[in-house]
């Protein structure tokens, strides 16, 4: 764990940022100590480096908030965004820099060529990527859902969420597609659509896939339920979304 002060000196983001981010609910810290203090763990720090890459390409907080806190959120995925996007700003700025070098070396005149200020390609593929996580039924549904609930409510919620991914581990030697693991799909199914939002056979299909996709959320999986939890339950969802 580390205190805010330690995390600001190591990221070089103000106490006062931080402490923004904890009451506006992008970043709350792991916990709190018995003084008040917040305290982040490595999950914490890795979700501030997904909202400081957001912020480098001037994502407003509102929308890094709406994509983070997404039910469809994948960490992967939105790094290979984030790659594709700061790419798309380099190359942006590498013409900037040879405009610019080209008006030093031969003047104004000889260089009133204005594509280089050309941002249409970069802003067409930010909103394809806010797009990707944001305005959707599902989000909407969930954010309306998690109003007003306390951390305390949210961690109970994420408790049981990870009760049924260790039911999930204790049968993951069966067959995905027997009576007990499609019946820990329908439970599933239900409790999120019951807490978070109208889970859909395709929203659980990706769901799936996400599950066993790697990452954080493979690891917390079979962190629950031990190693293959998560390719157990994609594979019994996937026989699920099929019949």
């Amino acid at each position: 764990m580390m205190t805010v002060h330690e995390v600001s000196r190591l990221t070089g983001v103000s106490i006062r940022t931080l402490q923004y981010y904890d009451r506006i609910g992008l970043l709350p810290p792991a916990e709190y100590t018995e003084a008040g203090y917040r305290l982040y763990d490595d999950t914490a720090l890795e979700t501030l480096q997904q909202i400081l890459l957001f912020r480098e390409l001037e994502f407003p907080l509102k929308e890094i908030r709406q994509i983070i806190q997404s039910p469809a959120f994948d960490r992967c995925k939105a790094l290979e965004q984030q790659v594709e996007l700061l790419e798309l700003k380099k190359e942006r700025l590498d013409r900037l820099i040879a405009l610019a070098r080209g008006i030093q070396t031969t003047g104004v005149k000889q260089n009133m060529d204005f594509s280089a200020f050309d941002t249409k390609k970069l802003d067409e593929y930010a909103a394809r990527a806010k797009e990707a996580w944001g305005d959707t039924p599902a989000y909407k549904e969930f954010e309306q859902k998690a109003k007003g609930r306390t951390d305390t409510e949210n961690a109970e919620l994420n408790r049981q969420m990870m009760a049924i991914f260790a039911d999930f581990g204790a049968i993951r030697d069966t067959d995905p597609a027997g009576e007990a693991a499609q019946a820990l799909v329908r439970r599933l199914q239900d409790f999120i659509t019951a807490h978070y939002y109208n889970c859909t056979e395709p929203i659980l299909s990706g769901l799936g896939q996400m599950y066993a996709a790697g990452g954080e959320m493979t690891e917390n999986i079979d962190r629950a339920g031990g190693i293959g939890t998560a390719e157990f339950s994609a594979k019994a969802i996937a026989v699920y979304c099929a019949n």
